[in-house]
């Protein structure tokens, strides 16, 4: 480790000191800076473009040179005659100013080379092969050598800070909803260009009209001889590990032409390669936005799938994973385009975990847990969905998609807790949902646009739970016993098996008509007619399973074990918004005036909740440049809770969970600021993101603790609560390029101010978060390429009473290279190192190599051997601080593997 950063700094002191720079100002005949002006120099040894740059807003370029050599400087902007100047370098930097002359007869300038970066309105489009250095074998690793491009830790696409919402392919569409399938999927060497489009607008028709400054897609243009070919890679591999068998098989095909495209990726393997993990299936939108997001109701239809606990940075103690998917597009005319994907993943999973619980109110008398658990978990997820777009002429357009989404999922728990004793929790679900849209736009003339969009939605959710726990019928003091008379079982067992059927079933509709007038050029007014309806259907029922195998329906104390609900809510809404745009300003201000109706049926007894409420809401943005903007931000939110709050029979969560709802819940109040500033300068590569928000919860509803005396066994009852919580949040990043050196800063820091309610006591709890990193990249043509960062990381959680602090180091370096133009070598190494105030409480690293061999970067047939966890690191150590406890995981890992890989590139 030390040899190799020792390494990385000599390799960046000598590019540094072996360079000069030349810079100036590009100027038009009559003396005005030309911004976004292209200004390259091409090495007339090597004949090859070594240094390019972009003038900024003063029309200032540089460009950092090899000392002594001979140089071509080329400069063009649209519009004007294109400047070739023969520049050679020497031991100092070089200053030199441009003037460009008109040239009318040009429609568009004509380079020898290809600019690395181009600009055009809101588009920017990077041409792949002038950041590639020759390793690169998926879209991802092409987008993390882009300026201004992030993929995050969820394999998704960032630009400016904000998750990119649409990826496509030659201008079709790739798997609608997420990004990550193109990022890990579509092969390297087939991308020609990038094109970043910002305030990108689904429907052209609505461009001028609506606020897309939060929409960013991404558009991959492919090489000459992808088109009209099939192409994409097909991998196999095998391995060992422990004296276990490895294997993994990857087929990822493409196709594209103007008419259809259809791709096909394949994956199976048990090594741990994840290709869509289940949070990325449940996460997966499918491209379906609710007409009513920015209505100012917010009411969102809770998941009731298993407790399924959530893998570590993908990983696990035994992975093993089957993943299919297939998208296509299809244009039988100009005015018709089908689209659809249908995904299948299914995913075999042993998680084994160690686990320290420390309640918040040392107070209450509930004792701190230690838990042991091996899980099991097996899914078999699908989805499936079509898609029609008919735009006839410019001024009509219809849409129509339907998703369908099925599932089997069940989870095997044995767990040991040293408060309860031996617990073995056995869960099962099969949902269906089915998501219906419906679009039509419809443009009367320049100045009246109507647009009309509704969403259905289908959901039918069954989990059903199992607990089993040891019990001495001669005891008085089992750990459990006081539990079970609550609950009214039958004392006399050897084991309380308890069980719980639930089955809620969701039908709710958004739509809403918009129609806007275009006053003139600058303003325009937007009214908006909108209703969600929604009803859900819940029961379920709780029973215990005697010795002999019958059937025991207990009867709680407080509490009746079965549920049977039925709940509607309606909203209809009038909404009014001005646009005006003024100088560098857009300004948006905007009300909504909404009827809700709330009504909730069970036990005989109804409940309605009936009012009327105004909503405002205003956003303005500031353009002080082209690429520098400013955007602030006010909602007010009525936010409302689903059937599952408001069902009172109880409900088993898990073995030391239980939970009751509350009939006469209410609507809370919430209000919203956020500003959001965003850089980005081509002149030097500078990248400036930062957003701080505000939330400010009113009568928000909260969840109320009952612990039993010396028990970590809680019943849950929601209510609204009188005190507000609060939510601060900031973040930013700054990146600025230095040659072939990109530095970047992350920050992030969150406060959250909420109350807690424990045995009919309030605690505030205050929570802090804070994490900060640093990294430098390098993007070398012929030399070795590194990353290093390094993280930090508070968590403070404050209950008052009692206070706990962790902290988290974690620092990381890549490195990769290309040896003899055939073998790539890359190399990565992290190291985690969990402490508190007392000291260090666990540490772990993990080291990954491989080397492949390609013959050369038009090869066939490839061949890689790839080491995971080379330090064969048994467990991670994670902390997390919830409403209730503070805990502290140790979670196990595959162990060390090798395998062999075969690519064959069509």
């Amino acid at each position: 480790m030390k040899h190799l950063v020792t390494a990385v700094l000599l390799l960046v002191g000598c590019a540094t000191f072996s360079q000069v720079k030349i810079q100036g100002v590009v100027k038009d005949s009559i003396g005005n800076p030309l911004e976004l002006a292209n200004v390259i120099a091409i090495n007339q040894q090597t004949n090859k473009l070594e240094s390019y740059g972009i003038t900024n807003d003063q029309g200032r370029y540089k460009l950092a040179l090899t000392k002594n050599t001979d140089y071509k400087v080329q400069v063009s902007y649209i519009g004007m005659k294109t400047a070739d100047v023969a520049i050679t370098t020497k031991e100092t930097d070089v200053t030199r100013d441009f003037t460009l002359e008109s040239d009318n007869a040009l429609d568009e300038v004509e380079l020898t080379y290809e600019m690395p970066v181009t600009v055009k309105g809101d588009t920017l489009v990077y041409n792949a092969d002038s950041f590639n250095k020759g390793t690169e074998r998926k879209l991802e690793d092409v987008l993390k050598n882009l300026p201004g491009v992030e993929i995050n830790a969820d394999g998704q696409i960032e630009v400016e800070g904000k998750v990119v919402s649409k990826v496509m392919v030659e201008g079709k569409d790739f798997f609608d909803g997420d990004s990550k399938l193109a990022t890990k999927n579509i092969p390297a060497n087939a991308v020609d260009k990038v094109q970043v489009l910002k305030n990108y607008a689904n429907v052209g028709q609505l461009s001028s009209v609506q606020n897309n400054q939060d929409n960013i897609a991404v558009n991959i243009k492919l090489k000459e001889g992808k088109e009209a070919f099939w192409f994409g890679t097909v991998t196999a591999g095998a391995g060992i590990a422990d004296d276990k068998g490895l294997y993994l098989a990857q087929p990822k095909l493409f196709y594209y032409s103007p008419k259809y495209s259809v791709n096909v990726i394949g994956d199976i393997n048990n090594i741990g390669e994840l290709a869509f993990t289940r949070r990325d299936f449940f996460n997966f939108s499918g491209g379906f936005n609710r007409p009513s997001q920015t209505s100012g109701t917010n009411l969102n239809l809770s998941d009731n799938g298993l407790g399924f606990l959530s893998l570590q940075n993908n990983r696990a103690k035994e992975i093993n994973a089957r993943f299919g998917a297939a998208n296509f597009s299809y244009s039988p005319t100009k005015q018709l385009d089908l689209s659809g994907f249908a995904i299948y993943t299914g995913n075999k999973i042993l998680l084994q975990e160690n686990s320290n619980v420390i309640y918040n109110d040392p107070e209450l008398g509930i004792p701190d847990e230690r838990t042991q658990s091996t899980t099991t978990q097996r899914s078999d997820l699908g989805m499936l969905k079509l898609s029609a777009k008919y735009k006839p002429n410019v001024n009509n357009q219809l849409d129509y998609e339907v998703l369908g989404r099925v599932s089997q999922e069940t989870q095997e728990q044995n767990l040991f807790s040293t408060v309860i004793g031996g617990i073995a929790q056995n869960e099962e679900t099969n949902p269906f949902s089915i998501n219906q849209n419906l679009n039509y736009y419809y443009t009367l003339n320049e100045r009246n646009i109507f647009a009309f969009e509704a969403t259905h939605l289908l959901k039918d959710e069954d989990p059903f739970y199992n607990a089993l726990l040891a019990n001495d019928p001669s005891s008085p003091n089992d750990p459990y016993d006081a539990t079970a008379s609550d609950l009214g079982l039958d004392l006399n067992q050897f084991s309380y098996n308890l069980s719980q059927n639930k089955r809620v079933k969701s039908n709710q509709l958004d739509a809403k008509l918009d129609y806007w007038n275009v006053l003139n050029n600058k303003s325009n007014i937007n009214v908006t007619l909108g209703t969600i309806l929604s009803n859900q259907k819940f029961n379920s029922n709780i029973f215990q399973t005697l010795d002999n195998g019958a059937v025991f329906n207990n009867q709680p104390t407080n509490y009746s074990p079965e549920n049977d609900t039925d709940y509607t809510f309606t909203d209809v809404y009038v909404g009014l918004h001005y646009q005006l745009k003024a100088g560098i300003f857009t300004i948006t201000p905007g009300v909504s005036a909404h009827a809700y109706s709330a009504k909730n049926t069970q036990f005989g007894k109804t409940y309605t909740d009936n009012f009327f409420r105004i909503l405002p809401d205003f956003n303005t943005r500031i353009q002080f440049k082209k690429s520098e903007t400013l955007t602030i931000n006010y909602r007010m939110q009525t936010q409302f809770t689903d059937v599952n709050d408001l069902a009172e029979g109880l409900v088993l969560n898990r073995y030391n969970s239980f939970f009751s709802g509350n009939q006469e819940l209410e609507s809370s109040l919430a209000h919203n600021l956020s500003l959001m500033y965003y850089s980005f300068n081509l002149f030097n590569y500078t990248n400036v993101f930062a957003r701080a928000s505000y939330t400010k919860n009113i009568d928000r509803i909260r969840t109320a603790s009952e612990f039993q005396p010396g028990s970590v066994i809680n019943v849950g009852i929601p209510f609204n609560s009188n005190f507000a919580d609060e939510n601060v949040s900031l973040n930013g990043s700054f990146q600025r390029a230095f040659g072939k050196l990109r530095a970047t800063a992350r920050a992030n820091f969150s406060y959250n101010k909420f109350n807690q309610f424990i045995n009919n006591q309030r605690s505030v709890n205050e929570n802090y978060n804070q994490s900060y990193t640093a990294s430098l990249r390098s993007n070398y043509r012929t030399a070795p390429n590194f990353e290093v960062s390094y993280t930090y990381g508070i968590q403070d959680n404050d209950q008052g009473t009692r206070r706990t602090k962790f902290y988290t180091n974690a620092p990381k370096i890549d490195f990769d290279a290309l040896i003899w133009e055939a073998f790539t070598f890359k190399t990565g190494y992290e190291y985690n190192l969990l402490s508190n105030e007392d000291g260090k409480i666990n540490s772990f690293d993990f080291w990954d190599a491989s080397l492949a061999y390609r013959k050369d970067a038009d090869a066939k047939w490839e061949f890689e051997v790839k080491a995971t966890n080379l330090l064969n690191t048994k467990a991670q150590s994670q902390t997390n601080a919830g409403n209730l406890s503070v805990s502290t995981n140790d979670y196990f890992i595959q162990p060390r593997f090798i395998t062999f890989r075969v690519i064959y590139s069509l």
